[in-house]
């Protein structure tokens, strides 16, 4: 069994991303090819957009935001605890301080309440400008948006979505990424929409924004001059086959791979309600179930757990065995465990579980009859 199967979802849509592949290379144009502006074209359409700027990887996507917003030194970024690093990361890059902010225990996502804490806690020491709020899609879920966005509003902060694991999930049907100021994602193979290496985007509805990320993507050059650069940029862009392999699988994903990892979702759910405590969909949202992450009593439950899975043959997998206040590259900010109970609760509880379109319900009978037992 397969954590996320790639190979079965290869298969699938075999003669599509080969045929793909195929033509980008008798193309021989492998940077911004033809194929990466109609995905981008694409992308834009389906979350809601009026750009989409595709980039070499989400964490470039989200250096490439906050570069526009002329983020720095001195400024605050505020973001989950509970998070991959990318997510604080790129502020630090930039000079920024990242400010993490503990979860909701229900959705594993930024807590509201935390946030306006944190926002208010910064502006009462007076030595950081906060500027943006980072919320992250955590396992394929939204962020708190109807809550979040009217913080920012409050005490006027940027609000870039990071929707690399949510990308297909929405809220009353608006859809992750259309979310905030600016929003990202990431095309990692493992992600809802994932490529064959690294690819990521970013969404913008302003028109002057979207040409800057253009011309940040590609050093800073101009756009009818390449070697005219006006600013300091990056070298991020999608390679040419990585469009083509995405477009089948957008196509794939739109049609029924989506529906697919939901109607999985609820088997897990209906299953394993009653010895764990399962992934809490809030009404008005829907997941695209990057992860179905459930939580248990304990570490040591887990970890029992978890070995009589291997023995089974049955993968998973702990996203994330610490919070981002316990990475040594923020050791020097002395953040307590005290600050994010949420965030160690869940670090030391919950287990991500196979998931994708994929799966057989033979493979989820195995699954939860291993855990139940």
């Amino acid at each position: 069994m397969q954590f996320r199967d790639l190979k079965a979802q290869y298969n699938a849509l075999k003669n599509e991303i080969d045929a793909g592949m195929r033509n980008a290379i008798e193309s021989s144009a492998f940077i911004l090819g033809k194929p990466v502006a109609e995905l981008e074209n694409e992308l834009a359409a389906y979350v809601g957009r009026k750009h989409c700027v595709t980039c070499g990887n989400g964490t470039d996507a989200l250096q490439l935001a906050l570069m526009i917003w002329g983020v720095g030194a001195g400024d605050a970024v505020f973001t989950s605890d509970f998070t991959y690093f990318a997510s604080a990361g790129t502020a630090s890059i930039l000079g920024a301080t990242p400010v993490l902010v503990d979860i909701d225990p229900d959705t594993f996502n930024m807590s509201a309440e935390a946030l306006e804490a944190q926002i208010q806690r910064v502006i009462a020491e007076g030595r950081l400008r906060p500027r943006v709020i980072v919320p992250v899609d955590l396992f394929g879920q939204p962020a708190d948006y109807d809550r979040i966005l009217p913080i920012a509003e409050k005490y006027g902060l940027k609000v870039l979505e990071d929707g690399a694991q949510g990308f297909g999930g929405n809220i009353r049907g608006k859809l992750a990424c259309s979310f905030g100021d600016m929003s990202t994602t990431s095309f990692f193979p493992a992600k809802p929409l994932g490529c064959y290496g690294d690819g990521g985007a970013v969404f913008t509805d302003d028109d002057d924004t979207a040409e800057r990320l253009r011309s940040l993507r590609a050093q800073g050059k101009s756009p009818t001059d390449k070697y005219d650069n006006r600013e300091i940029g990056m070298n991020s862009r999608l390679d040419t086959i990585q469009a083509a392999v995405l477009l089948p699988k957008l196509k794939a994903f739109r049609d029924y791979e989506l529906a697919a990892v939901n109607r999985a979702a609820e088997l897990y759910t209906e299953r394993l309600s009653a010895v764990c405590k399962t992934p809490a969909v809030p009404e008005g949202f829907y997941s695209s179930w990057a992860q179905y992450t459930v939580l248990f009593g304990s570490s040591g439950e887990r970890g029992e757990i978890q070995a009589k899975l291997k023995e089974k043959g049955i993968p998973s997998m702990i996203y994330y065995p610490r919070g981002l206040h316990q990475q040594k590259a923020y050791a020097d900010m002395k953040l307590s465990d005290e600050m994010f109970p949420n965030t160690l609760y869940a670090t030391e509880r919950v287990l991500s579980l196979p998931m994708h379109p994929y799966l057989t319900e033979e493979d989820i009978a195995l699954v939860t009859d291993t855990i139940i037992s």
